[in-house]
């Protein structure tokens, strides 16, 4: 299979053009950054974008109008700019798009158990650690976990996460996420970390994911490449990549 990636001298590109070299199935074909013209990723079955949430819709919007496959790990994907991806898709019906906000395996693993959690804890909040280059806050994986946790949560029946807070200066509280309390941390020298913490009375969990090294993306983002050809239409999360969700 042959494998472009746009955002290629990123840190996250440089880490997949290796991860794609290294891989006997796979080939890299392009290696594309800021400037670079695209045209060289026609030649690919899959591209794979980790850009800037400024550049990501117009690659998308050229990537799916050449038919191209497309893998996106690049954050700052609103529920509005999904719809938009969505608009793209039906568009074009024989083209596969991933978006995952995060590709690391303990990561989703963290979701799906933050989720499945939830309804037996009356309060949760999100504490998200990244590096200073970050783009965005919070974070696409916390904010999805945000969402995963207050879906389940309605779905079982309960309340909104209790607060007496009366007064409070702005952030304190971090932001709010579908009634989920988020709050991010920019600091140097860190990769990823996410906290999901739930409560009631007398006991805390604590679930933890702890990115040490970019090379754990790896294995998510090469599974999502050879699984999107295969499955035409939008995919959001990795989790239906890895049979965790249907």
């Amino acid at each position: 299979m042959k494998i472009a990636v746009f955002g290629a001298r990123g840190r996250m590109g440089t880490e997949v053009c290796q991860a794609v070299e290294a891989a006997e199935d796979l080939e890299l074909v392009a290696g594309i950054d800021a400037g670079d013209p695209r045209t060289p990723a026609l030649t690919a079955d899959v591209i794979v974008d980790f850009t800037h949430p400024s550049a990501v819709l117009d690659n998308l919007t050229w990537a799916i109008g050449h038919g191209r496959h497309v893998v996106v790990g690049t954050t700052g994907f609103t529920p509005e700019r999904l719809d938009q991806v969505r608009a793209m898709v039906e568009q074009a019906p024989a083209t596969g798009v991933v978006i995952a906000p995060n590709f690391a395996i303990g990561a989703v693993l963290m979701m799906h158990v933050a989720a499945q959690a939830a309804p037996y804890f009356d309060s949760v909040e999100i504490i998200e650690a990244h590096h200073t280059g970050k783009a965005d806050a919070p974070s696409g994986t916390a904010e999805t976990t945000a969402r995963l946790v207050a879906e389940a949560r309605a779905a079982a029946g309960l309340g909104p996460v209790p607060d007496a807070t009366t007064r409070e200066r702005a952030g304190a509280r971090g932001t709010a996420v579908d009634g989920i309390h988020v709050h991010s941390i920019r600091l140097p020298g860190l990769i990823a970390n996410q906290e999901v913490r739930l409560a009631s009375a007398g006991e805390t969990l604590t679930i933890v994911n702890d990115a040490r090294a970019r090379a754990c993306y790896m294995p998510g983002v090469l599974a999502a490449v050879r699984w999107v050809p295969d499955h035409p239409g939008l995919t959001v999360g990795l989790e239906t990549v890895l049979g965790l969700r249907r």
